[in-house]
C-alpha cells in the first residue's frame, strides 16, 4: 500500500471519530483530503460506503431513539435533492473547485452562526424552540442538502442546521440522522455501481477503510457518552465552521 492510501486511512480514522461523536461530520471533513489523496472517484464511493456503514452502527446501537416523524420528513425532501444533484453532476465536469468553494462558504457561515448562539442564546428562546421562519427556510435547506450530497457526499451540514433546535436530544439526534444516511447513501451507492466508480482498485481499498471507520466510531463513541448536550451541540458547530474551512480551501 503507497503512502497516498495510508494517509487516506488516517483521514478516515480520525473523520470518523468525529463521526462517532455527532453522526454526521465524518464525511465532510474527510472528503477534501481524500480527494486530494485518492481522487475523487475513488474517495466518492468509498467515504459513501463508509457513511452508510457508520450510519447502519449508530442506527442499530441507538434505534430507541429514533424519531420516525422526522426521518421520514427529513428523507423525503433530501432524496428529491439528492436526485437533482445527482441528475446535474454530470454538468459540472471540471467545476468541482468551484463547488467546494461555494459548499465551504455556506458551511462555515452556518456553523459561525450555530456557534454564536450556543455561547449567547437569545433570553427569550434559551431552549433553541424552533423559530417560525425556520419552517419556511426548512425545506429549501433539506433541499439543498440533497443537491450537496448528490454531488460530493457533503450534505450534512445543511441537513443538521434544519435539525438543529428540533432536535434537541443528543441520542435522538444521532439515531435519526444516522437512519437518513443509510437511504440516502444506499441510493448514491446504487449510482455509484451504475456508474463503474467500484473497480478492483476501490475494492481492495474498502475492507481497510471499514476496519479503520469502526475503530475511529468506537473511539468517537468513548467520548461522545462523557459530553454534555450543551458540549456536544458546541462541537457540532465548531465542526461545521472546520468542514467548511476544509472544503473552501
Amino acid at each position: 500500500m503507497d503512502l497516498k492510501k495510508i494517509l487516506f486511512l488516517l483521514v478516515v480514522l480520525l473523520a470518523n471519530i468525529i463521526q462517532g461523536i455527532t453522526g454526521f461530520a465524518g464525511t465532510v471533513l474527510a472528503m477534501p483530503p481524500s480527494v486530494l489523496l485518492v481522487g475523487m472517484d475513488t474517495a466518492k464511493p468509498i467515504l459513501n460506503a463508509l457513511g452508510l456503514l457508520s450510519g447502519i452502527w449508530v442506527a442499530v446501537t441507538q434505534r430507541k431513539h429514533i424519531k420516525t416523524k422526522e426521518f421520514i420528513k427529513v428523507t423525503a425532501v433530501m432524496a428529491a435533492g439528492l436526485f437533482a444533484g445527482m441528475f446535474v453532476r454530470g454538468f459540472f465536469e471540471g467545476q468541482t473547485r468551484l463547488m467546494h468553494i461555494v459548499l465551504g462558504a455556506v458551511v462555515g457561515m452556518i456553523g459561525a452562526v450555530g456557534l454564536f448562539h450556543s455561547f449567547f442564546p437569545h433570553k427569550h428562546d434559551p431552549d433553541m424552540q424552533p423559530h417560525p421562519r425556520r419552517s419556511v427556510s426548512g425545506g429549501a435547506y433539506l433541499v439543498a442538502a440533497g443537491v450537496f450530497h448528490g454531488l460530493f457526499v457533503c450534505g450534512g451540514p445543511l441537513m443538521v442546521a434544519y435539525l438543529q433546535g428540533r432536535l434537541k436530544d443528543k441520542n435522538e439526534f444521532r439515531a435519526t440522522v444516522s437512519c437518513v444516511w443509510i437511504v440516502l447513501n444506499s441510493i448514491l451507492l446504487i449510482d455509484d455501481l451504475r456508474l463503474g466508480h467500484w473497480n478492483a482498485g476501490t475494492l481492495r481499498l474498502l475492507p481497510w477503510s471499514a476496519a479503520v471507520l469502526f475503530a475511529g466510531m468506537f473511539l468517537g463513541g468513548l467520548l461522545y457518552r462523557k459530553m454534555s448536550r450543551e458540549a456536544f451541540m458546541k462541537l457540532t458547530f465548531a465542526l461545521l465552521i472546520v468542514s467548511g474551512i476544509s472544503l473552501f480551501l
